[in-house]
C-alpha cells in the first residue's frame, strides 16, 4: 500500500594574521572569522524575524521549506532502502505528502522515520558542510538539482512546484553567481532554520493523527508503531533523540573545524 509521509501545517569569526594589503578582506577570509560569522549572523536574522513588523510572512516560506524537506526525506528513504518514490504533494497550509510503496514493516518503519528525522541530517549535514566557504557552494548547486530533479519527477501540487521552484532557483543562482561566502551564508542560515524547525514542530512526533491538504490520516509516529510495535509517542520520542543527536553532531562537526584551524592559525 502506499505509504504517506505528513506534515502539520504549523511551526512553526575570530581573525587572523593581516597581509599586506589585505586590510578587513585578509580577515574575514580567514576560514575561523567566516564560520563563526555565518552563525552569528544566522541566528541574528532568526531572532529579528519574530520582531519585525510582519515577520512572520517573511518566515513562513521557511516553513514551507521544512516541509519540503520532511518530505524529502520520506521519498529519499524510499529509494535508497529499495521501495519506490512515487510522488510528493504540498499545500499552502503547511502540510505534505510523500506517497510511497514498501515491501516489509522495516522499509515502512524506515521511510517513515526518514521524514520525522530528515529537517536535522540535513541541518547536521549543512553545519558540516558550512565549515567552509567553497564547500557550501558546491552544496547548494547540488541541493539545487536535487530540487529540480524533484520538480520534473516527483512534485505533483502547483503550490510544491512554486515552492520548490523558488528554492532551487535561489540556490543555483547563489551557488553560481554569488561569491563563496555568500554561499557559505545562505548555507548556515538555511541549516540554523531547519534545526530550528526539529524544536518548533516537534510536537507532531507525539501525535497519533496527522491534518493534511490531502485529509486526515495515521501520523509518522503512528504509521511508526504500526509497523513496528510499542505507541506511537515511542517512537516519536526515538526520532526526537536521533534528531537531537544528528543536530550536535553536525555542530560538533563544524566547531571541531573552526577550532583546528584555530589552532593551526595560532601556532603560525
Amino acid at each position: 500500500m502506499p505509504l504517506a509521509g505528513t506534515d502539520l501545517d504549523d511551526v512553526m569569526l575570530g581573525t587572523g594574521p593581516r597581509r599586506a594589503g589585505g586590510g578587513a578582506r585578509a580577515q574575514t577570509g580567514n576560514p575561523v572569522a567566516r564560520a563563526r560569522w555565518v552563525l552569528f549572523i544566522s541566528a541574528a536574522v532568526t531572532m529579528a524575524l519574530y520582531v519585525v513588523p510582519y515577520g512572520h510572512l517573511i518566515a513562513r516560506p521557511l516553513v514551507y521549506l521544512s516541509t519540503l524537506v520532511h518530505e524529502l526525506g520520506h521519498g529519499l528513504t524510499a529509494l535508497a532502502t529499495g521501495g519506490s518514490f512515487m510522488k510528493l504533494e504540498m499545500w499552502s497550509d503547511g502540510s505534505g505528502l510523500a506517497w510511497n510503496t514498501s515491501s516489509s514493516s522495516w522499509q515502512r518503519a524506515l521511510i517513515s522515520a526518514g521524514g520525522l528525522v530528515g529537517p536535522a541530517v540535513a541541518a547536521a549535514v549543512g553545519f558540516a558542510v558550512a565549515r567552509r566557504a567553497r564547500w557550501s557552494r558546491w552544496a547548494l548547486g547540488a541541493i539545487g538539482l536535487l530540487l529540480v530533479w524533484a520538480m520534473i519527477f516527483k512534485v505533483r501540487t502547483g503550490f510544491g512546484l512554486l515552492v520548490a521552484g523558488v528554492i532551487a532557483g535561489a540556490l543555483l543562482m547563489v551557488a553560481w553567481r554569488a561569491s563563496a561566502d555568500v554561499a557559505q551564508l545562505v548555507l548556515g542560515f538555511l541549516s540554523v532554520q531547519l534545526a530550528l524547525s526539529v524544536f518548533s514542530r516537534g510536537d507532531y512526533l507525539f501525535t497519533d493523527t496527522a491534518q493534511t491538504g490531502g485529509g486526515v490520516g495515521p501520523s509518522d509516529s503512528a504509521q511508526l508503531a504500526q509497523a513496528l510495535f510499542g505507541p506511537y509517542w515511542l517512537w516519536g520520542g526515538v526520532c526526537a533523540a536521533v534528531s537531537i543527536a544528528a543536530l550536535a553532531a553536525g555542530a560538533w562537526l563544524m566547531l571541531r573545524g573552526v577550532a583546528r584551524q584555530r589552532a593551526r592559525s595560532a601556532s603560525i
